[in-house]
């Protein structure tokens, strides 16, 4: 199947990346897909996004020319945006994949991509926000 099951509320998902190709293509799969989606290239962009609209999930890419998405990452927490975070990258090492996650990022996805893996990935990050079912950010109690 290649579609996206629509999710059951609309649901605000706010991309946060430098390339307008990346953001228009997720605007418009997302958006087919039942997401409302909000857009930042930048770091003081994505803030003035959150304090407007909060949203229910974030997509981030690492290489930003403001702040990378690490950095990020470490802000939006220290301001208790707690939402979940999918970083949507061209950074595939693993060491960028285990930071991204130990830096409490929810899921890590590498360009290229697949839209519709994208948008079942941010369902399945949403319904487990909504259920409470996540580990603790940063535990690490699986892996000894």
């Amino acid at each position: 199947m290649n579609t996206v099951d629509t999710p059951g509320t609309t649901d605000r998902v706010l991309v946060i990346d430098d390339d307008p190709g990346i953001r228009r293509l997720l605007i418009s799969a997302l958006g087919f897909a039942g997401f409302e989606v909000d857009v930042a290239g930048e770091l003081t962009e994505a803030l003035e996004q959150i304090d407007r609209q909060p949203p229910d999930v974030i997509v981030l890419d690492v290489m930003l020319p403001s702040a990378d998405g690490f950095e990020i990452l470490q802000l939006l927490r220290s301001r208790a945006v707690d939402v979940p975070v999918l970083f949507l990258t061209a950074r595939d090492a693993v060491e960028d994949r285990v930071r991204g996650l130990r830096l409490g990022g929810d899921d890590y996805v590498t360009k290229p991509f697949s839209v519709v893996e994208v948008g079942a990935r941010l369902q399945a990050l949403l319904r487990r926000a909504r259920s409470g079912s996540s580990a603790p950010r940063g535990s690490t109690a699986v892996l000894r």
